[in-house]
């Protein structure tokens, strides 16, 4: 302890330069700064990206899952018949929120020589609103106003765009199922009134999708009493692999269950492997800027020769040296990080605040309206995250100590104070 407290206390005083040779020792101390305003800069930037990217994935799995489910329970056969026994049971699992029915279909939409592909959606609005966040999204009209036998219809803002229809307009919802005749096969036709228009930000969703009432669902699709399935939401959206197992081992009706990680899994797959990609990339940063540190500590290393040659002959270990150049490293790095986390940390929180502003001063929106979805900058900081970039970013500063403090350690000190 004793030996440990003297090799700390000058390990310390290496890193405040000296008034005599105050030019070599301000040389030194320069480079030292650099490196650790480099550290600091790179930790910052990691922690910024990261919580920034972080963001965008929240905000992404927001809007797919305000559309989509937590868990969606699907018939063998493509139907389900007595869905409300499946929704019941289902129910008593504790994480179950709601349950919502549903009818999958697809269509065409035609309005004045103009025809789109569509994904129709039968829903109960009630139930509906319960599972999905549509009356969030609605830019004109409300879910509720989707009434049984009225056969209206409530369209994506990007599908009603390329239609050019608005609220109030009837188009044709052309259904593939229809009558056998001896002639040929005619599809079902049936005019819709478009009574609401909604925009998720998504486009698949926003440019593709149609919202109906359940029983007109049923009764275009021939279906009966049937319904597609029933969709499921959760208090908690990470619980839905493991909550799936256990209704799959509960419902006795002959049934599929899948959850909103394998639907989707490809997608946040990749934002997950964008993610690790970003932070090897900047990790280089902060790599680059702690190996900065090697430089300072051998010219530190060949300035002190003559004080290591004197420790030496007063007792010092090799080790000892060795750890007087490792506290000055480490210092120079670990200053450096408790700046950029704290810097980081603080731009992260007030990213919201940041941009707006840097964009006035520069007169220029980083993110469109009018040509994305997400016209502002999201930041979800995570202390996950910040821990291990801080784990790394001192293991990296550690590590490019090593090898100037083996050099001092290898200081003969005969040959050291032979010019003294």
């Amino acid at each position: 302890m004793r030996s440990m407290r003297y090799e700390l206390w000058i390990g310390l005083r290496y890193t405040r330069p000296k008034k005599r040779d105050a030019g070599r020792n301000h040389f030194i101390s320069f480079i030292s700064l650099i490196s650790m305003l480099g550290i600091a800069l790179g930790v910052a930037a990691l922690i910024v990206v990261l919580s920034v990217m972080n963001g965008f994935q929240k905000e992404l799995r927001t809007r797919i899952l305000g559309v989509a489910s937590h868990i969606q329970i699907t018939g063998a056969n493509g139907e389900l018949s007595e869905w409300t026994r499946t929704a019941s049971q289902a129910a008593q699992n504790p994480h179950v929120l709601a349950a919502a029915p549903y009818v999958a279909g697809q269509g065409m939409l035609s309005f004045d020589q103009t025809v789109r592909g569509v994904m129709v959606r039968g829903v109960l609005p009630a139930a509906e609103q319960k599972v999905a966040d549509f009356e969030q999204h609605m830019k004109s009209g409300h879910l509720a106003d989707l009434q049984a036998g009225a056969f209206g219809i409530i369209l994506g803002s990007e599908l009603a765009r390329a239609l050019q229809v608005y609220t109030g307009d009837k188009v044709t919802l052309i259904a593939p199922q229809g009558l056998v005749t001896p002639a040929a096969i005619l599809p079902r036709v049936k005019q819709f009134k478009v009574v609401g228009i909604f925009e998720v930000g998504m486009f698949e969703y926003d440019s593709g999708m149609a919202l109906i009432h359940l029983s007109d669902a049923q009764k275009l699709y021939r279906m009966g009493d049937r319904v597609s399935g029933v969709r499921l939401k959760l208090d908690d959206l990470f619980a839905a692999p493991s909550v799936a197992r256990e209704l799959l081992r509960g419902l006795d009706a002959d049934t599929l269950i899948s959850d909103w990680t394998r639907s989707h899994a490809n997608f946040f797959r990749a934002i997950a492997i964008e993610k690790n990609m970003m932070f090897l990339i900047l990790l280089l940063i902060v790599a680059v800027a702690a190996f900065n540190i090697v430089s300072a500590l051998v010219m530190a290393v060949t300035d002190k020769q003559a004080d290591i040659a004197i420790l030496r002959t007063l007792g010092a270990s090799p080790g000892s040296i060795m750890a007087v150049f490792i506290v000055q490293g480490a210092l120079i790095g670990a200053i450096g990080l408790a700046l950029g986390v704290a810097g980081g940390v603080l731009l992260a929180k007030n990213v919201a605040v940041v941009v707006p502003a840097l964009e006035h001063l520069i007169g220029m929106q980083f993110l469109a309206k009018d040509v994305y979805y997400i016209s502002e900058l999201p930041s979800d900081l995570q202390w996950h995250d910040v821990g291990i970039i801080a784990s790394v970013s001192f293991l990296l500063t550690l590590v490019a100590t090593l090898y100037p403090s083996w050099r001092a350690s290898r200081v003969n000190p005969a040959e050291a104070l032979r010019y003294e």
